[in-house]
């Protein structure tokens, strides 16, 4: 087992990395999805939840119903920055996060997200 100063070194080595993620409930097999310009803050979300505090209340209320158990946390895809040029990582997340969606619909019965208005 690593002491704390070695999980704490390693998680300071790990490069930051943009991407979306999914929260899915196992039980109904509703999923959250959403994007993050830093996925180490994935740990940050699962404390919201078990602090009851999460934004999304139809997600949050599940989670107090099911319990962390009937949950998992995943990675859809991490952003793939250009190595030259202009890029604009938030608008290139976003997209990234729109084709997620737009691939797992998680609307009304399917999932936790709002359908978005094109305005």
């Amino acid at each position: 087992m690593q002491t704390k100063k070695e999980l704490k070194q390693l998680y300071k080595e790990t490069p930051i990395e943009a991407g979306v993620y999914q929260i899915k409930n196992t039980i109904n097999n509703k999923s959250f999805v959403a994007s993050t310009r830093n996925l180490k803050t994935l740990n940050g979300v699962r404390f919201t939840l078990e602090n009851n505090t999460h934004m999304n209340k139809e997600l949050q209320q599940e989670w107090n119903q099911y319990g962390k158990e009937a949950f998992i946390f995943e990675t859809l895809e991490i952003l793939k920055k250009k190595k030259e040029g202009f890029f604009d990582e938030k608008r290139e997340l976003q997209k990234l996060e729109e084709k997620w969606l737009d691939h797992i619909q998680p609307y009304g019965g399917q999932g936790y997200n709002k359908e978005r208005t094109n305005e």
